[in-house]
Parts: structure tokens; sequence; C-alpha cells
């Protein structure tokens, strides 16, 4: 296969993924949140306070409200970014016009509390998927990766703070009460658990320290076949008096299982002491976050 058809594979590839995505995130709106009268936050969550005030369909707000923030997208995040996200809005406001439509999808339970948390959930599932391809459904997504890409502040974090007001604004509607303002928060916080786990656990970091004989051939492994770097730390064991090397090594945590598990292969008696680490920065892990005067100003010199 050539590499312009690998190329285009990978590309319709990235958006069926960025699809089911997106049908996910809207049936989270459409199947539980919206039915059930309770509005959470971000830029769906204004449309839907919207839809409850004014009768107008999400669908004509959430395209009028995107097409606008999705400017935001093309200046901050570049074009790879808008294109995607184009396509998710698109998408989304044709499945806020259909989905509603079907009425076998509509979810009911006894407890609007499990409908906020399962629908928080949903979203948070749906709308994970869409920004690890690099899309977004607008709002405050755009706002969210904006944010992390100069700073490190987690998405759940800027997600919570900036849907706090949108929440809110619910009371402002006739009818509502502060019951309703709840199960808003109560979906607003099972969605930003749920969206930092997503993003973020993929990413998590072990510390790794292996005391062997055969630290060699446990370096020339992890080096060779996990792509990983090793460092050698010279150590003297005070009970034998006898000089070794102790290897560190920093991976991701789904790689230790096969980590743990080569050494065990490679040297059965080995010692391995594993933490987690909170945040690892440099090659091969996260880039170092250092607000966006200072990237600038780097740009400008390099």
């Amino acid at each position: 296969m050539s590499i312009s058809a690998k190329r285009i594979l990978s590309v319709i590839w990235d958006y069926a993924i960025v699809t089911v995505g997106t049908l996910l995130y809207c049936m989270g709106w459409t199947s539980f949140l919206i039915p059930n009268g309770i509005a959470s936050g971000g830029g769906t969550g204004l449309c839907t306070i919207v839809y409850f005030a004014t009768g107008i369909p999400v669908s004509y707000s959430f395209f009028v409200l995107n097409a606008l923030l999705l400017i935001i997208g093309f200046i901050a995040l570049g074009k790879g970014f808008g294109f995607k996200t184009i396509y998710v809005i698109l998408l989304s406001t044709v499945l806020f016009k259909i989905l509603p439509e079907f009425d076998s999808l509509v979810a009911h339970f006894d407890e609007r509390l499990v409908v906020a948390v399962v629908g928080g959930i949903v979203e948070a599932v749906g709308i994970g998927i869409v920004l690890l391809r690099g899309g977004s459904s607008g709002g405050t997504d755009i706002a969210a990766m904006v944010v992390n890409k100069y700073w490190p502040v987690s998405p759940g974090k800027v997600y919570l703070y900036s849907d706090l007001f949108i929440i809110a604004s619910v009371l402002l509607i006739p009818g509502k009460t502060v019951e309703d303002m709840i199960y808003g928060y109560a979906t607003m916080v099972t969605f930003s658990f749920m969206i930092d786990a997503i993003l973020l656990g993929r990413k998590s970091s072990v510390q790794i320290l292996v005391f062997s004989d055969k630290y060699d051939e446990v370096a020339d492994f992890i080096i060779k076949n996990m792509d990983r770097g090793v460092t050698a730390l010279y150590a003297r064991g005070w009970y034998s008096q006898k000089d070794n090397k102790v290897l560190l090594i920093v991976a991701y945590k789904t790689q230790l299982h096969q980590i743990v598990s080569a050494i065990k292969r490679i040297d059965s008696k080995a010692f391995v002491s594993v933490s987690t680490a909170t945040s690892v920065y440099g090659e091969g892990f996260e880039e170092i976050k250092t607000g966006i005067k200072l990237k600038q100003k780097e740009e400008r010199n390099a």
C-alpha cells in the first residue's frame, strides 16, 4: 500500500472515530439531559438553557454560537483544529436536529440524579474521543484546549470553572428551581472527572527503580524494545557492601506490565520499586507549558 493510500485511510479512520465520539456526545444531551430538563455546562449547556427559556431548538443556537467561536479555534489552534471542528459542529447540528425525533432513544429513570450522572458520563466519553483526535464540539472545549496548550491546567478544571456560571443561569428561567441547578452541577462534576480520566489517564507515568545483577541486560531490553530511556545510578548495598548499579526508568503506566514482566523474565531475583510520577516533562513525554508570552518570545527568537 502506498504512503498516500495509508494517509487517506488514516484520515478516514480519524473521522470515523470522531463521528462515533460526536454521536455519543449528542446522545448524552438528547437521550439523557434535555428530555429530563437538565442543563449542564459548556456551549451546549448554554444552548439548552436558551431552549428551555425560548423554545428555540438546540440545533439552531448551537450552530450560530459555534460558528462564532470557531474563529477562535482557527487563530489559536491552527487550521487542522478548525477543519475537524467544522465537521463536528456540522454533524452535531444535524444530530441535535434528528436524534430528538426518536423517542426510543430517550432514557427513562425514576431518579433524576441517575440521569444527570449517566448523561455526564456519556457526554464526557463522546467529547473525550473527539478531543483525543484533535477536534472539538466548540464552546468551552475551545477554551480548554487553548488553556491546556499554554499552561499545565487540566481540561477538566477549565470546564469546571467556566461552567459554574452557565449552570447557575438556569435559575433565570421561570419555573426552574435550585434543584434543577444542583442536577446540572452533578452532571458537570461527573463530566469533569471523566474528561480528565480520558484525556490524562493515558499519559499517567511511573518511575521505576530496578535492583538487579543483570542490570545491563535489563537496560538493553528497555532501550531496544520499549523505546524508553534508562539511567544507571551507582549504588552500594550496605548489607553486602557490594557496588552495583540501580536502573532508573520513567515510562507510561500502560507500559508498566510489559516492563516488569521483562525484568522478571531476565532476572527472577530482581527487586523492582514502582512509584507514580505526577508530572513528567521532556522528550518523549509532556512539553513544558510556559505561558503564551514566553512561548511567543521563544518562537520569535528561534
